[in-house]
């Protein structure tokens, strides 16, 4: 009796563990409050200030060590990044290759317009500034909105000539431009259900990164004062750049984990990891 007790009591076991491995599917998920704002539980920044990072990877909570994009990127990036300024004042238009057009890729879950998790978008990458040095730099672009656009390419000039002293060389930011309650994209799902991806950058020298992907909404109540000034930044210097927006967007935190050299024909690049070092 004892025996059988123990059998049909291990096959329960067994069935509400299949039940919990079940994947998840769109239909399942509920990321809306009826306030129309969402939290991303699958990401965990209480220990940012202390360089760690705490996600739910394809299922699994697992802390994560945030790494500074090295030199050479920073270099590269705000190098082309005042290139590309100086082409708006030669009336030229912008390269599509370099910093700015990060390609996310993100896997997690399939909407209900594809049979595939996999994802791959656009995005417009930015830098952050240091926690340090948010609410200065929120001031100045602030006062300095409504000035023509001449003396803000001086301004952002200034800013990003100074590269890391101002900027968190551990993250790039980007906004959500088009997730909502009424549509999902499928980068915005994906890192719902699964924050980490990689961000790859067309041109030479090319980089990638690793990263968690954070998400926050303006409505949402529990952000913290530092996340708030956060997300106003990232709308703010969206706003500076390409015009007034009548709503703020859901910013995007990328932090940094592992870094790549993808450069085509250099013995120490072809995709190895630069930071951290291998061994």
């Amino acid at each position: 009796m004892n025996r059988i007790i123990f059998v049909v009591s291990w096959s329960f076991v067994l069935m509400l563990t299949a039940c919990a491995r079940k994947p998840i599917t769109y239909e399942d998920l509920d990321l809306w409050t009826k306030e129309g704002y969402f939290i991303q539980e699958t990401v965990d920044v209480s220990r940012i200030d202390k360089g760690i990072i705490k996600a739910r990877v394809e299922g699994e909570w697992a802390e994560y060590e945030l790494v500074e994009l090295p030199p050479a990127f920073v270099e590269w990036s705000f190098g082309k990044r005042l290139a590309t300024f100086e082409r708006f004042r030669n009336h030229q238009p912008p390269e599509l290759s370099g910093p700015h057009n990060g390609m996310v890729a993100s896997w997690g879950i399939a909407r209900n317009d594809s049979r595939f998790k996999v994802n791959n978008a656009v995005k417009g990458m930015g830098w952050l500034p240091r926690v340090e040095k948010l609410s200065e730099i929120i001031t100045l672009l602030e006062s300095t909105i409504d000035d023509d656009f001449p003396a803000k390419l001086d301004r952002l000039d200034s800013l990003y000539s100074q590269g890391t002293d101002i900027y968190d060389p551990t993250c790039q930011v980007s906004l959500e431009l088009y997730a909502e309650p009424e549509f999902e994209t499928g980068t915005f799902l994906n890192q719902m259900v699964n924050p980490s991806c990689a961000v790859v950058f067309l041109d030479i020298p090319s980089y990638e990164f690793k990263a968690i992907a954070h998400l926050m909404h303006p409505g949402d109540p529990g952000l913290t004062e530092t996340q708030k000034l956060q997300l106003h930044y990232v709308n703010l210097i969206h706003s500076y750049f390409h015009g007034h927006f009548d709503k703020e967007f859901i910013a995007v935190i990328y932090y940094v984990v592992e870094v790549f050299d993808n450069s085509p024909g250099k013995s120490q690049a072809k995709g190895q990891r630069i930071v951290p070092p291998l061994p």
